[in-house]
């Protein structure tokens, strides 16, 4: 191995050592590589780069873990087959980093491969203020002895009832419900508004919606029934499940009282706030709607009715088909007869109120006729919608789920706006932002808010957040310096390309500050603007001075000039290569004679051709193109000749 005379001797123990490795093209070959070192391992594709770093010095590594583990866990892992190699030497615990897209799951974001999501939840956990969704007020929360002090204060010598909410604009007679008051010896309820006595045997119409408080006490406030008020406050709380009413006598307005986070005008109250009430993974933070994941299936009427010039008994409605002798057909026949349409009416003839019930039900029953096989009878109708929506719910079999999508299309959640959290979620906010707003800024954005946000928090919120901001801005930094500041915290982990998801893991590795392990990573600067690569090198070169050995696999030429040593393999790829052309440092590298050093010191180049290709006149025009976030682009791609998309 060719040393530099600047460079002190590198002792064995401070080595990665591999001898005779064997494995796909690799001819039982020795490398020496140093540990705690910036190393590119480089040369031709199909030389033996990635045989060499990933399946001999990773697949080791990994199957040295793995041996750690005790018989029972290695029988759900299996065991790891050695790599065809007769020994290494000097291998800390391996990480991969690999080329590829991070995770296949929709509910996998940057924010939560990196986890500075996770501190967020925990910054509006600990830190939120909470408004109220009914009025946007600050909502406040007692002790007990305030809220009796609050009375006192605001009600003295005023005749008050003292009310429990136990029922809130929800339908049913509640009989049960009465008796069981009645049980406890509360003798009277305020039923929408109206006090009235719980007597035996009330109830009231199920078919509207109700508020039900009990009357836990009726007082006259003043300072000497003090005790009093606070028992009765207390009962009060027990009953209406943390929540207090106060109305004065011949007054209509009611005050709220809580120990729980209230609003003060219309009364609703929030759970204490935990980190599982902001992830969009878990029951209780994600918005009910969509399940957390931003967006629903919608039945879309131009996949049901594609062509309005046809007449539904020629196929015009695509989930029916053509006519049949069937009941659904003789439905919709007898909806027509009413507008004076036929089944052979084309749709674009029917009127608006026609499809309306034929495609979401009425609610008249409809009479059936049909002289062809005599029958004469009376049909609710649901409507095709209904058949579909019930076909696409999870109890139906893969098949029925598979045809009632067909005819959906995917769309914003219209509860969260794609927000993906429960509403209540959405209303703690740090300063001006709730966790959604700052999940959906551009990290380089983020970043900036925060260094700007502490002067707008309370001597509280400064106290609880500061080492949490801390940890995010360290996080993000590592984002900003692999070149990702364009990204958001909410961006799916499915439309990262393979550079970015790699270079999302290489962050969140600096991040976790490891020391003494063996990264291996698979061409990282691959996506990355060659402004940006000074960046990747140095965050690689923070990993290395953190206390760690980085082994790239790479081509680039910065790269390799950055690194500390350099191994090519070759001469050529297949079963030509497969073997160490040069070991050393870059410096050394120039002076070699290998194809990749040739490339480097000049030797031999890549021409700009002097004729460009005139193509054959033909073109692939593409319109509108919006995936990810292409914004509405139309391009050409004029064919017969190589194009390059930068």
């Amino acid at each position: 191995m060719a040393k530099n005379s600047d460079i002190q001797p590198i002792e064995a123990s401070e080595r990665v050592e591999v001898i005779g490795a064997r494995v796909h093209n690799l001819k039982n070959i020795d490398v020496s590589i140093p540990r705690d070192a910036l190393t590119v391992i480089t040369g031709l594709s199909g030389s033996g780069k990635s045989s060499l770093a990933f399946d001999t010095i990773f697949a080791e590594g990994q199957r040295r873990y793995i041996e750690t583990f005790s018989a029972y866990a290695r029988s759900f892992l299996g065991n790891m087959e050695r790599p065809d190699v007769d020994k290494i030497t000097g291998l800390s615990p391996v990480i991969s980093i690999e080329q590829k897209t991070t995770n296949k799951n929709p509910r996998s974001t940057v924010g939560t491969t990196t986890e500075i999501y996770d501190f967020l939840r925990l910054l509006f956990a600990r830190a939120g203020e909470a408004f109220s969704y009914v009025t946007g007020e600050k909502m406040v929360k007692y002790s007990e002895d305030q809220i009796v002090d609050l009375i006192l204060k605001d009600y003295e010598g005023k005749k008050t009832f003292l009310l429990a909410p136990l029922v809130r604009g929800r339908k049913g007679h509640y009989k049960e419900l009465f008796e069981q008051i009645r049980k406890i010896g509360y003798l009277h309820v305020r039923i929408d508004g109206e006090i009235r006595e719980a007597t035996h045997g009330l109830k009231l119409d199920r078919y509207k919606n109700h508020d039900i408080e009990v009357v836990i006490d009726k007082l006259l406030v003043s300072e000497k029934d003090r005790q009093r008020l606070k028992q009765s406050m207390q009962k009060a709380m027990q009953q209406g499940n943390g929540i207090v009413m106060l109305l004065e006598k011949d007054e209509e307005n009611i005050r709220y009282f809580s120990k729980m986070l209230m609003c003060p005008t219309s009364g609703i109250s929030y759970d204490e706030p935990a980190p599982h009430n902001f992830s969009f993974n878990s029951p209780h933070g994600a918005c009910p709607r969509c399940k957390g994941l931003g967006f629903v299936n919608e039945i879309d009427m131009d996949k049901i009715v594609p062509d309005k010039k046809l007449s539904i008994y020629n196929g015009a409605i695509a989930p029916l088909g053509k006519h049949k002798n069937s009941t659904i057909f003789w439905q919709i026949e007898a909806i027509l007869e009413k507008y004076d349409c036929t089944l052979k009416t084309p749709v674009s003839g029917i009127p608006d109120e026609a499809m309306d019930e034929i495609m979401n039900g009425t609610d008249e029953r409809l009479h059936i006729k049909n002289q062809a096989i005599g029958t004469n009878y009376f049909l609710s109708y649901d409507g095709i919608l209904k058949y579909i929506e019930m076909q696409a719910e999870t109890g139906a079999s893969a098949t029925e789920q598979k045809w009632a999508n067909q005819y959906s299309k995917s769309v914003v959640c219209p509860e969260c706006d794609g927000a993906k959290l429960r509403k209540e979620s959405l209303y703690f906010r740090i300063h001006d932002k709730n966790i959604a707003q700052l999940a959906a800024m551009d990290i380089a954005q983020l970043s900036e808010w925060l260094a700007k946000v502490e002067p707008f928090l309370s001597d509280k919120q400064k106290a609880i957040a500061v080492e949490i901001l801390k940890e995010i801005r360290t996080r993000l930094q590592f984002l900003l310096d692999v070149g990702l500041n364009y990204l958001s915290l909410n961006r799916s982990s499915q439309s990262l390309s393979g550079g970015e998801s790699q270079r999302i893991r290489l962050a969140t590795q600096i991040g976790s500050q490891l020391v003494n392990v063996l990264y291996i990573l698979d061409e990282p600067s691959i996506g990355l603007h060659q402004r940006d690569n000074e960046r990747l090198i140095r965050s690689l070169k923070q990993l290395r001075d953190t206390g760690n050995s980085v082994i790239v696999v790479e081509h680039d030429k910065d790269m390799m000039m950055a690194a500390d040593y350099v191994v090519d393999m070759g001469p050529h790829a297949g079963r030509l290569g497969g073997e160490v052309v040069f070991s050393g440092t870059p410096q050394e590298m120039l002076k070699a004679d290998t194809l990749t050093s040739a490339y480097l010191n000049g030797k031999k180049q890549i021409e700009i051709p002097t004729e460009i290709r005139p193509g054959n006149g033909h073109a692939i025009t593409i319109k509108g193109a919006r995936g990810n976030n292409l914004k509405n682009v139309n391009v050409t791609f004029p064919l017969g000749k190589m194009i390059c998309i930068t």
